[in-house]
């Protein structure tokens, strides 16, 4: 089957960039942006610690008496007895361009590593305990492709525990729906790799570098129209916005990104993927309907080196980085600070009205920063395809994309032990409300 174009990522170069930059014959609001910009992380890297604060939790087994833990501060311990939780012959849904084993990758050490906190342990996933904890909820993964990725991630996790039904109402695979039945349990994937509503003015002949319209104040049908009836929405995006745009904000263009027009504005992505996360929580705040717990979860760094995907780059690396050798920075911190700062906004301004939802931050990138070892490479098809592109931006399955859903289990664990989740009794469910 021929992949649909629209689901394939635009990946940065090295600098952030998809192509050359552009000049523009606006001279004064670019520099002004980027000033705002600068001062905002400047401003914002001052109070990071605060920020971290907000994702420390006790994980089970530890005192509440102890100094709480960050699970997402800390470094990544070899452990050549570690066992994955799944492999590639494992009954579940591994796309083939993440199964890596599948299609020879020859070292295995990259699935040996486990994240070790700085000031605890990080429970191994346990799929019992996380169906218990979502019996008779939903939960909605609603990003792109490398959300899919976290989502498969999630299924095969739990295979050991339960295999669910899929109950999806389309073919198309970016949207699905799957049940356990046994704990009335849903879990939903939603295609909406930039949250906002887009439309490709040349449906017909779509390419990598065409110039899609981007509306940054109006969110995506595509979630909006599900969300009243999810328990546990996690939002995630990123290499999306490094793709030629047209951007409109209230019906009017406003700028653009790589569209190379000299009357219209070359806005910085940041700006764009500012607006898309303030549209998106926006929305989740003046919903009277959303009462549930919103992750946001951070940006997924890509790992090509010697070159960039066009020209020569790879990930061939065997082991991951440590900490003192790889830290987000560059454009790969702009975008982790530009995604956190609104997510910090809208927790505030949810605080301040009361509101019943909760945001908390699913905060990977520290830890996926050092993964370059996690990637595919050309280990997502056979070798006969003869592709040219390798894929250093996706995760390999089994591998470090795991870890991030042993995050999501603590955290999940530590909002129920604030009460705001309360298990539901159990109980066998024949039917379910599919809605």
């Amino acid at each position: 089957m021929k992949p649909n174009p629209i689901d394939q990522l635009s990946i940065p170069t090295t600098n952030g960039n998809l192509h050359k930059p552009l000049i523009t014959t606006n001279h004064f609001i670019l520099p002004v942006i980027t000033l705002a910009l600068l001062i905002t992380v400047h401003l914002y890297i001052g109070n990071f610690s605060d920020l971290r604060l907000l994702n420390t939790a006790t994980p089970a087994g530890n005192s509440t008496e102890d100094l709480k833990c960050n699970i997402f501060q800390g470094s990544w311990v070899f452990d050549d007895e570690r066992e994955t939780y799944y492999t590639n012959e494992t009954k579940c849904i591994i796309d083939d361009r993440q199964n890596c084993m599948k299609y020879g990758r020859p070292d295995t050490d990259f699935m040996k590593w486990r994240w070790k906190p700085d000031k605890c342990e990080l429970p191994e996933f346990d799929a019992a305990e996380f169906l218990e904890v979502v019996r008779g909820k939903s939960l909605a993964f609603i990003g792109d492709s490398v959300g899919r990725n976290q989502m498969q991630s999630l299924v095969c996790m739990l295979a050991s525990e339960a295999y669910p039904i899929d109950v999806s109402y389309t073919n198309d695979t970016r949207f699905r729906r799957w049940e356990f039945p046994s704990y009335n349990f849903t879990l939903i994937a939603i295609w909406s790799p930039l949250l906002v509503k887009t439309r490709d003015p040349n449906p017909t002949n779509f390419t990598r570098d065409s110039i899609m319209n981007l509306y940054l104040d109006e969110p995506d049908d595509a979630w909006t129209s599900e969300i009243e009836n999810i328990d546990v929405i996690i939002f995630s995006a990123g290499q999306w916005f490094f793709r030629p745009f047209m951007y409109y904000e209230k019906g009017e263009i406003v700028g653009c990104h790589f569209c190379n027009k000299d009357n219209i504005t070359d806005l910085t992505v940041y700006y764009a993927y500012q607006m898309a996360f303030k549209t998106a929580f926006t929305t989740l705040l003046n919903h009277q309907n959303f009462t549930g717990l919103a992750f946001l979860r951070t940006f997924s760094p890509q790992h090509f080196e010697n070159g960039d995907y066009n020209n020569g780059g790879n990930c061939v690396r065997t082991r991951p980085f440590s900490k003192e050798e790889m830290k987000l920075d560059g454009y790969k911190l702009q975008m982790y600070l530009t995604q956190v700062n609104e997510f910090k906004l809208a927790q505030s301004e949810g605080e301040l009205r009361n509101k019943e939802m909760k945001l908390r931050l699913l905060d990977t990138s520290d830890a996926m920063i050092m993964r370059g070892d996690g990637h595919p490479n050309h280990f997502g098809h056979p070798a006969s395809d003869n592709k040219s592109y390798p894929d250093c931006v996706h995760w390999c399955m089994p591998g470090p994309v795991d870890t991030w859903n042993e995050f999501l289990l603590e955290m999940l664990k530590m909002e129920e032990g604030e009460g705001f989740i309360e298990r539901a009794p159990q109980r066998n469910i024949t039917k379910l409300n599919l809605r």
